[in-house]
């Protein structure tokens, strides 16, 4: 976990920094190949530059996302427009984070990409990468 990550973390309240510190691990240690970083003022992770997966405080509690969460056909991820392709998951207390899923979830996050690095580029546009 980066420095930044761990500041981050320790400005949570409690429960959220719990939450945020299992989360931290748990992606540090199923993602060793990416990069992480306060992205947008919250903690991201990224392979080859694209963005994956992250985590923000938010009102119904510690949102978790994945950019691509949208194609992974899970049924306890949230999807909230169309446009983009992303999908999340709130959590209000460390208890309620299941490590298989949150383990199926990545894997997914490793094997179903879309190309949100060059958007701005594409002019919106999003292609999938794998």
């Amino acid at each position: 976990m980066t420095k930044a990550i761990q500041t981050y973390n320790q400005t949570q309240e409690d429960s959220d920094q719990e939450i945020c510190n299992t989360l931290a691990k748990f992606i540090d240690g199923e993602l060793p190949e990416s990069t992480s970083k306060i992205w947008h003022g919250h903690p991201v992770w990224f392979l080859s530059d694209n963005p994956i997966v992250g985590y923000s405080k938010q009102k119904a509690g510690l949102r978790l996302m994945f950019w691509s969460g949208a194609s992974f056909d899970e049924t306890g991820l949230s999807v909230r427009g169309k446009k983009f392709k992303d999908a999340s998951v709130y959590y209000t207390s460390p208890e309620q984070i299941n490590p298989a899923d949150l383990k199926r979830w990545l894997q997914k996050a490793q094997d179903i990409q879309w190309d949100y690095k060059n958007i701005v580029k594409r002019k919106g546009q999003l292609l999938r990468l794998k």
